[in-house]
């Protein structure tokens, strides 16, 4: 019973914590409101566009450590297994759906990336990030980027794990991701999908 009740304090912790809209915020602060602006998204992509790169990398930093923090915190608690995943899926969730913002959040690419952080470790999750710089650069479509940069977390996971628990998640991962940019998949069919825009 008592680590049912650490597992939902943690739970309840991580989405509280995925849901603080960093972009939004610090958008805020240069009285742009990035939901008004271009694809009215709050994540670093979308910053990158109005408030240039290194207020994106910021954006993009802190939703990183605000899923980071609640999945460490889980991993003094629990060894990884089910309690693990359902504490990183939280984050993920108040990205997502931030009770803040009325339920209308970003696309969880960064806080999806800190639970692959926190899976495979810093070694090999600068690997992963060099693999989705090269792929950027050459593709030259965010989203197209990470739809098929994200197919092979289910993968990497069960590499790294060796766990059915942890390839259902990364496989949840990946239809997040689908989900999340399911207008900008209508965008690419058709052909209309913007390239990164540089400033």
């Amino acid at each position: 019973m008592q680590n049912l009740l650490i597992l939902l304090i943690l739970i309840l912790l991580g989405y509280l914590s995925g849901s603080i809209p960093f972009g939004y915020l610090i958008s805020k602060t240069k009285n742009i409101d990035i939901r008004k602006q271009g694809s009215g998204n709050i994540g670093a992509t979308n910053v990158s566009r109005f408030l240039g790169l290194k207020y994106a990398i910021l954006v993009g930093i802190l939703d990183i450590a605000k899923a980071v923090l609640p999945i460490y915190i889980g991993s003094l608690f629990f060894q990884p297994g089910w309690e693990l995943a359902l504490i990183s899926i939280a984050p993920v969730m108040g990205h997502l759906f931030p009770v803040w913002l009325k339920f209308k959040g970003g696309k969880a690419v960064s806080v999806i990336f800190a639970s692959i952080i926190m899976v495979m470790g810093w070694q090999y999750s600068l690997i992963l990030l060099g693999i989705w710089i090269i792929s950027l650069f050459l593709i030259k479509i965010m989203s197209l980027t990470n739809i098929i940069i994200f197919i092979i977390v289910p993968f990497i996971f069960w590499h790294q794990t060796h766990s059915y628990i942890y390839v259902a998640l990364g496989i949840f991962y990946v239809l997040i991701i689908w989900w999340a940019h399911r207008e900008n998949i209508k965008r690419l069919i058709a052909g209309t999908e913007p390239k990164l825009i540089k400033k």
